[in-house]
Parts: C-alpha cells; sequence; structure tokens
C-alpha cells in the first residue's frame, strides 16, 4: 500500500469515528429541553466541525450528511423535510466555519471562523424556517414570519454560540489525541516551531503559548457559560 493510500484509508477512519461520535452527541442532546415545543439544541455540530477544522470544508459536509441520514432512518420522525433541515442547518455553521479556518490556521481565526458561521446559521435558518415551517407545521405563514425574531433568531443564535464555545473548548484535546493515535495531519504551529530560542532555559515560544492557552481558555469558558445562560432562558428555567 502507498504511502497516499495510507493516508487517505487514515483519513477515513478519523471521519467515521468524528460520524459515530457527533452520532451520539446527537442522541444525548435530544434530552435537551425543546424550544417552543420543536426546535431541539443540537450539540453534534461541534464534533462535525472539528473534523471540518481538520479535514476541511467537504469533509464537514460529508459529515453532516451521513449524520442526518442515519437519524432520519432511525431515530427522528420528522422524516425527509426534517433531514433537509438538519443538513442545511449544520452545513451552514460547520462548513463556513472550516472554509474560513482553512485560510486562517490561527486561534484568532477559529475565533474569526466560528462567528462567521454562527452569523451564517443564524441567516440562513432564517430564510429556511420561513420557506418550509409553514409547510412542515401546517402553519399560516405569517404566524412563521411573526416567530422569526422572537422565536428563530435567537434559538440558532444559542445553538451557534454553544457549538462555537465547545468548539473552541474541545478542538485541541480532541486534535490531539487523533494525532498521537496517527489519525490526523501534524499541526502547522508544530511544524514551524523554534526551540532555539530560550528563556531560563524554557522556549521562548513554550511560555508565549502557556499565556495565550491561559487567555484563551478563559474567553472560551466566558463564551460558554454566556450561551448556557441564554439556552436556560430559552427554555424558561431561568
Amino acid at each position: 500500500m502507498s504511502r497516499s493510500s495510507r493516508i487517505d484509508f487514515r483519513t477515513w477512519v478519523s471521519m467515521a469515528m468524528l460520524t459515530a461520535l457527533a452520532y451520539v452527541v446527537m442522541l444525548l442532546s435530544k434530552a435537551l429541553p425543546q424550544v417552543s415545543g420543536f426546535l431541539q439544541m443540537d450539540l453534534k455540530d461541534t464534533i462535525i466541525c472539528i473534523g471540518g477544522f481538520i479535514y476541511g470544508p467537504l469533509a464537514a459536509a460529508i459529515i453532516s450528511i451521513v449524520v442526518a441520514v442515519v437519524e432520519m432512518f432511525t431515530y427522528s420522525d420528522t422524516g425527509p423535510i426534517g433531514c433537509l433541515m438538519n443538513v442545511i442547518s449544520t452545513a451552514s455553521f460547520c462548513c463556513t466555519a472550516s472554509f474560513i479556518y482553512k485560510r486562517r490556521h490561527t486561534r484568532k481565526g477559529a475565533v474569526a471562523a466560528l462567528s462567521a458561521a454562527v452569523a451564517v446559521l443564524v441567516v440562513v435558518m432564517l430564510l429556511w424556517n420561513y420557506l418550509i415551517t409553514p409547510i412542515y407545521q401546517k402553519v399560516p405563514r405569517d404566524v412563521v414570519a411573526a416567530m422569526l425574531p422572537t422565536v428563530f433568531l435567537p434559538f440558532n443564535l444559542v445553538k451557534g454560540g454553544l457549538n462555537m464555545a465547545l468548539v473552541l473548548l474541545i478542538y485541541k484535546p480532541v486534535v490531539t489525541a487523533l494525532r498521537k493515535a496517527r489519525l490526523a495531519p501534524e499541526s502547522r504551529s508544530a511544524k514551524q516551531a523554534d526551540p532555539s530560542v530560550t528563556l531560563n532555559g524554557v522556549p521562548v515560544g513554550a511560555v508565549q503559548r502557556k499565556k495565550l492557552n491561559a487567555g484563551f481558555l478563559l474567553f472560551s469558558f466566558a463564551l460558554l457559560a454566556t450561551f448556557v445562560t441564554l439556552a436556560l432562558v430559552l427554555w424558561g428555567i431561568i
């Protein structure tokens, strides 16, 4: 087997693992309360977005479709319409984030990519909920139009924000585990690191990374706390 074939095989194995994990997270998300009786806060986008960050937007699209189709045949009762909305929602978030992060492969790039992904998710789902929800829920379109700013917009903003915060928090440990198992490519920063510059015997780059990591984690936890609070408000708990 050639080296390129082995790389391709490892990529498919890793994507299959992430697909299975995303499906499990989807099932666990079903335990969360619904919003307005039919909107489900789904956190599988976190796992799919991590796959997109590692392997690119096409991988994110493939995993999005596979998980949605498997969900339709095994758990969901919303049929093809629910599957379509599922794919559109997940892909609009994960593919957008993956596309931007592929070109700005830094922490700031990740934050910018995920912020843009939340914005795209909100806009896309406002449009598709306006088009599809009257058919799916069998309610007049003007009723759905009235729900766009009061229900669909805050729901998708909180859903996107939760997934954004979780990606920022768990991307590093997940990708590190995959790299240790040789199922993910080596990071660009690891290839470019220069250990020759030291401060008191410690590489300067390591000191700088430690400070950045602490600030980044604090930001991510604050973001998660914000959107968890907003989710509790949407669920009517607080």
